[in-house]
């Protein structure tokens, strides 16, 4: 099965990103594990929240490729992944896990979309971070790095960060 990972700092368009393209591929979309928690427990997040966090990914990922299988699919679009979890758990916390390291490079995507932050930062009730996205992004794009994951930047305004995207979908599910 062929993974497309949506990620990147926060407010950069994944959700929207990630949905777009599972639509126009008819697959499923995981949806951000982290988003799902912090609503759910609704109190500021700790150390003892990143594993809780990673293992409910592993849990919606892996039930949305059981899903994916039984239809006759073959590519599985995620927003975000273990590597966002493993980032932030560090930046956040001066946490790491071998087991999300584990896993993260177990479950490492066929592609990454890493969403740059020149679009503008919008508050929700869970983003907190307006000031540090370059920060972030540059976080992203060296972790990716150093796993050797296929990166495409996801950048400009919504349509082109749309095309890019297309173009990247394209060339992993026909390559």
């Amino acid at each position: 099965m062929r993974r497309i990972c949506i990620t990147g700092p926060e407010s950069t368009g994944k959700t929207m990103l990630a949905r777009r393209i599972a639509h126009s591929l008819r697959t499923e979309c995981v949806p951000e594990a982290s988003r799902i928690y912090a609503e759910r427990v609704g109190r500021e997040l700790t150390e003892a929240d990143v594993e809780p966090i990673a293992r409910e990914h592993m849990l919606l990922a892996d039930a949305a490729a059981a899903r994916v299988t039984v239809s006759g699919g073959s590519v599985l679009v995620l927003d975000t992944d273990l590597v966002s979890t493993s980032i932030y758990g560090k930046h956040y916390y001066d946490f790491t896990s071998p087991f999300i390291e584990a896993e993260s490079r177990a479950r490492q995507a066929d592609v990454y979309l890493l969403c740059d932050v020149d679009v503008p930062w919008v508050p929700d009730g869970v983003r907190d971070r307006p000031v540090q996205r370059a920060e972030m992004f540059a976080l992203f794009r060296d972790a990716l790095a150093q796993r050797g994951a296929v990166t495409v930047v996801v950048c400009g305004g919504w349509q082109a960060r749309g095309e890019i995207a297309v173009r990247a979908v394209q060339g992993c599910v026909e390559g």
